[in-house]
């Protein structure tokens, strides 16, 4: 992955520099409308990261030891780190083959009386079917909150794949299709939680700093409760509003890609790119190939031949059940976590790559078939 960053994210950083406003400030709070708008989430709390997103999400549960969060550990170690912060349990569910996502049924597999939540991630930015699984949450009475990290520009069932989120939390690293150099969103629709996630984000206190500073008299704050400095800049907030601009046109730019691969693979027996569930579109923010059985090359020799070649593909996603973080935990059977992460490797997709690059990676790739 290469960032889309041009001059115009730099000139926007310098303005906020030039400003004298670097904090959490304007720029934040227009970051924040503007991005909830292009999700279709009515409120968006910009944060220092899609880690510290969740961690808000989940402390807005009032989770206590030993209540039970259902997570993907086919997902960054984030995902499942995050219930750890609050001293629930994480409870590793296994996910679908094609799109890597939890689904009812594997959800299901692993619920218990304990389960006070789960968290869905749409993973590389395929949308999981969020009719389904919020339809599910709502049933068992569990709270869902979506790890959104990827996800910024796909869809799900016609709209963007926030609309109608409980909770979601979104990622500007520079791995992501938007990007801020790191930072991240949780975007909700109710106006109270977006004030108390605001207050959790600022150590609790009762008017931000920003609303201390516009005043023309002093302002004595209190801190309601115990709380985190989890914000935004205005830096990185300016960088975010152009590339929030640009987001259609690279999710545009990135389907073509995608479709370009697709193409130049459909030739090759053993090798199953991913693609677009039936219920919404990807933003592509990963391409992804799953290398079947068939295929006679292992994935690790495939990533080894690329990059002695200077293509940098990379594995596929990790699982977190197998990280030593995670050693004292006996989850159920993950098979198709365990498959996708063995054999899937990732590919490079990026507004820099061209035809001739696509063409000699996959050429490569047949090579090995």
């Amino acid at each position: 992955m290469i960032p889309m960053l041009g001059e115009e994210e730099a000139q926007a950083a310098a303005d906020a520099v030039r400003s004298g406003w670097v904090a959490q400030g304007p720029r934040v709070a227009r970051f924040e409308k503007e991005f909830a708008a292009t999700v279709g989430a009515g409120h968006g709390v910009a944060v220092s990261s899609c880690t510290t997103g969740l961690h808000l999400a989940l402390v807005l549960l009032s989770l206590d030891p030993g209540d039970e969060v259902i997570v993907p550990s086919l997902s960054f170690i984030a995902t499942a780190n995050a219930v750890r912060y609050v001293g629930a349990t994480p409870v590793f569910a296994d996910v679908d083959l094609a799109t890597g996502n939890l689904t009812v049924e594997t959800i299901e597999a692993v619920r218990t009386p304990r389960t006070r939540a789960i968290i869905a991630v749409h993973q590389g930015g395929v949308p999981f079917d969020t009719v389904a699984l919020r339809k599910a949450a709502e049933d068992w009475g569990v709270a869902l909150v979506e790890d959104a990290a990827c996800a910024a520009g796909s869809t799900a069932y016609g709209q963007p794949a926030g609309t109608g989120a409980a909770v979601a939390a979104w990622s500007f690293h520079p791995r992501k299709v938007l990007t801020t150099g790191e930072g991240g969103m949780v975007t909700v629709d109710d106006a109270e939680t977006a004030v108390r996630l605001r207050r959790l984000r600022e150590h609790g206190m009762n008017v931000s700093a920003a609303d201390r500073h516009k005043s023309s008299q002093p302002v004595l704050e209190a801190y309601l409760e115990t709380a985190y400095n989890y914000r935004m800049t205005d830096i990185q907030a300016a960088v975010g509003l152009v590339q929030l601009g640009r987001l259609a046109g690279l999710v545009s730019q990135r389907r073509e890609l995608a479709a370009r691969y697709h193409e130049l693979l459909s030739g090759i027996d053993g090798l199953v790119p991913v693609r677009d569930p039936a219920h919404g579109t990807t933003n592509y923010q990963s391409f992804w190939v799953l290398i079947d059985p068939e295929f006679r090359t292992g994935r690790d020799e495939v990533l080894a031949e690329l990059a002695r070649r200077g293509v940098s593909a990379r594995r596929g996603i990790m699982a977190a059940h197998l990280e030593p973080a995670y050693a004292d935990v006996t989850p159920a059977p993950l098979p198709v976590t365990e498959r996708i992460t063995r054999d899937s490797l990732i590919l490079p997709l990026h507004h820099k790559i061209t035809d001739d690059d696509q063409k000699l990676i996959v050429g490569i790739l047949r090579e090995l078939a």
